[in-house]
């Protein structure tokens, strides 16, 4: 058989190696900023509301479906939610454009959806919060989760000394009011945390996440997002942050511990500036696409027993930040996010997560 044939012939038969060991995602979302730069401090207008949105309820391809399953509302202040604050913002903490008319345009789409609490601009009212009262902040978010039928993400970024006690109450007081469950259905069960696009951020968090929390044995939190970088990655860039996840860190002290590819997703940018990301309007140039591959199929490394991670994140639908261009017509992601939606077959709405 001349080489070149049976070059291709071994090619052909990775490619079917790969195929055969390819997970369904099962994770395909947007967080949402709203129109003011993620703080959702005013109710908003359901007919604007739609004409800025549509994209994530209708992929555009005539078939109806949305381009993501599930959208998370960013960010509730958790210092106000603690003290259930009402001003001209929140209301008893939650901020006031997110509402029940907000989650059900979504949910009647079977787009399921989430609050973040935190943000990286609300890192030192996370530590206010769990210094004062980490049990009642979680206790809070339970019947916040509850009300709007919603789950919670947790979004702590102290990268130097985060109160890893304190995250612990908060989590076995929203625990208390609602176990862990593992079939997804119900919502406000559903409580994941952040962690960095690799392991040498967040490194404390890391290291309690994947030993205590994110495990296929005993799990507490759903998963884990792990977040986007400083800026865009190139594909090689992404997906050796992601395989850090995957392997650990045994040499730092104390050590990360490889984490099950099945908890945990990764994020891409839709928005990277003031013109449209590929990620957001092209879906054969995307990030989503070139490390497709690698999401489905990658192998776990003392973590887990299926390969490929849960899916995947973007960052951020509407308006971002005031140096952003927002996803708005005619800058909308039907080309990126809703193509791969389709090409990937996101099953809507999510099923039961992968446990192992």
């Amino acid at each position: 058989m001349p080489r070149t044939l049976r070059f291709k012939f071994a090619l052909a038969a990775v490619a079917l190696a790969m195929s055969a060991n390819a997970q369904t995602l099962q994770v395909y979302g947007a967080w949402h900023c709203g129109n003011d730069y993620c703080t959702w401090a005013s109710v908003r207008d359901m007919t604007d509301f739609d004409s800025k949105n549509h994209w994530l309820i209708d992929r555009g391809d005539g078939s109806g479906l949305p381009s993501v399953n599930l959208v998370v509302l960013s960010f509730v202040q958790p210092l106000k939610l603690l003290d259930q604050t009402t001003d001209s913002g929140d209301s008893k903490g939650v901020p006031l454009g997110m509402n029940a008319a907000v989650v059900n345009y979504f949910t009647s789409h079977n787009v399921r959806v989430m609050l973040s609490i935190g943000g990286i601009t609300y890192t030192t009212y996370w530590d206010q919060a769990l210094s004062q009262n980490a049990t009642q902040l979680g206790l809070n978010a339970a019947a916040l989760a509850k009300s709007l039928g919603v789950g919670i993400e947790i979004d702590y970024e102290n990268s130097s000394s985060p109160n890893i006690t304190g995250l612990q109450a908060f989590i076995n007081a929203y625990r208390s009011q609602l176990p862990y469950d593992a079939t997804g259905s119900n919502p406000a069960a559903r409580l994941t945390i952040d962690l960095a696009a690799g392991d040498r951020y967040l490194i404390g968090l890391c290291q309690t996440a994947t030993a205590n929390w994110l495990t296929t044995s005993s799990p507490v939190l759903d998963y884990a997002n792990a977040m986007v970088p400083n800026k865009q990655p190139g594909t090689s860039a992404a997906e050796s942050n992601w395989q850090e996840h995957i392997n650990g860190e045994p040499q730092y002290s104390p050590p990360i511990g490889p984490l099950a590819p099945a908890k945990f997703t990764g994020s891409l940018y839709i928005v990277t500036g003031r013109n449209p990301a590929p990620e957001c309007t092209n879906f054969s140039a995307s990030l989503e696409n070139s490390t497709g591959a690698f999401v489905e199929t990658v192998a776990p490394n003392g973590a887990g027993t299926t390969p490929g991670m849960l899916g995947y994140m973007f960052w951020a639908a509407e308006c971002q930040g005031t140096r952003s261009i927002c996803t708005t017509p005619p800058n909308t992601c039907e080309g990126g996010v809703g193509v791969g939606a389709k090409t990937y077959n996101i099953p809507i709405p999510m099923p039961a997560l992968r446990q192992q």
